[in-house]
C-alpha cells in the first residue's frame, strides 16, 4: 500500500496553478497529524480548488483502490469530486453534502488499461454556504480491488 496522507505521507502532491484557491493544511483535532481542507468562506461560489496526487509506477492492465478520508462540514459548503487523469471531465467520484460533520470513507477502483492512470485530482467546489469545510485526508493506494465493506 501507498501512504499518502499528509502528515508523513512519501506522495507527490501538487497544487493546481490554474483553479480559484489553494487547499491549506489543517490541524486535526487531537493534533496528531494534519489534513488538507478548503474552508467554506474561501472564494466565490462555484469556484473551485484542485489538488493532484501524482501517481508513480502503476503496473499497466492490473486494478488499484483508492481509499481517503473525507468531511463536509457546515450547511450548503460545496461539493467534493474526484478525477483520474485519464478521464479527465467526468468525476469517478462526487459527493455533496454531509450528514454531519464526521469524517467518512471514500473508495475508487482504479482499472489500468495500456495506458496507466498517472494522477488523482480532488477538487473543491465552492457553495453557498458561510461556514463548515471541505477536508480530505488518510489517501491510501492499494492494489487490487476494492475491498467490500
Amino acid at each position: 500500500a501507498v501512504d499518502c496522507s499528509f502528515s508523513r505521507g512519501v506522495c507527490d502532491w501538487k497544487q493546481d496553478a490554474d483553479d480559484d484557491f489553494d487547499w491549506n493544511p489543517a490541524d486535526r483535532d487531537r493534533g496528531d497529524g494534519y489534513y488538507m481542507a478548503v474552508p467554506a468562506f474561501v472564494g466565490h461560489k462555484k469556484d473551485t480548488g484542485r489538488l493532484k496526487l501524482l501517481l508513480t509506477d502503476l503496473k499497466p492492465k492490473s486494478s488499484y483502490c483508492l481509499i481517503f478520508s473525507y468531511r463536509l462540514a457546515g450547511e450548503r459548503v460545496g461539493k467534493l469530486r474526484v478525477f483520474l487523469a485519464n478521464k479527465k471531465t467526468t468525476p469517478v467520484w462526487e459527493q455533496n453534502k454531509g450528514k454531519d460533520e464526521r469524517w467518512r470513507t471514500g473508495k475508487i477502483d482504479i482499472f489500468q488499461g495500456a495506458e496507466t492512470t498517472n494522477s488523482v485530482t480532488f477538487e473543491s467546489e465552492r457553495g453557498k454556504g458561510k461556514t463548515g469545510e471541505i477536508g480530505v485526508d488518510n489517501v491510501i493506494l492499494i492494489s487490487g480491488l476494492c475491498p467490500e465493506d
